[in-house]
C-alpha cells in the first residue's frame, strides 16, 4: 500500500511539473497576460485555423476513408462473383458483399452531405 501511495505521489508530481516545464521552454508565461492566452497557438506553431474548419477537414478525411473502404467492399464482391465459377453459394455471398457495399456508400454519402450542410450553416451563422 505504501509503494502504491509513493508511485501515485510521484506520478501526480510529474503530471503537475512537466506542463510547467514545457510552457517555460516555449516562453508562454509572457504571452498569457491580458489576452488570456489567445496568442499561444501562434507562439507554439500550432496555427490559428478556426476549430470549426479543422473539424470540417477531419470529417471530410474520415468520410473519404470510409468511402474508399465501401468501394473496396464492392470490388471484393465483384471479384468474388467473377471468380465464383457458377457456384451459386459464392455468387450469393458476392451479392451480399456488393449490396452491403452499396448500402454503405449510400450511408456515407448521406452523412457527408448532412455534415457538410451543418458545418457550412454553422460557419456562415457565426462568421457571416
Amino acid at each position: 500500500m505504501q509503494s502504491f501511495v509513493r508511485v501515485l505521489l510521484v506520478g501526480l508530481t510529474v503530471l503537475v511539473l512537466v506542463p510547467a516545464a514545457a510552457s517555460a521552454n516555449f516562453g508562454l508565461q509572457g504571452n498569457v497576460g491580458p489576452d488570456l492566452g489567445v496568442d499561444i497557438p501562434r507562439v507554439t506553431g500550432l496555427g490559428d485555423t478556426d476549430i470549426r474548419i479543422t473539424v470540417a477537414r477531419i470529417i471530410r478525411v474520415a468520410m473519404g476513408l470510409l468511402g474508399i473502404i465501401a468501394v473496396v467492399i464492392v470490388l471484393i464482391g465483384g471479384f468474388t462473383w467473377m471468380t465464383a465459377g457458377g457456384n451459386d453459394e459464392k455468387v450469393g455471398e458476392a451479392k451480399k458483399w456488393i449490396f452491403a457495399g452499396i448500402i454503405g456508400l449510400a450511408i456515407i454519402l448521406s452523412a457527408f452531405a448532412i455534415s457538410t450542410f451543418v458545418i457550412r450553416s454553422l460557419i456562415n451563422a457565426t462568421i457571416g
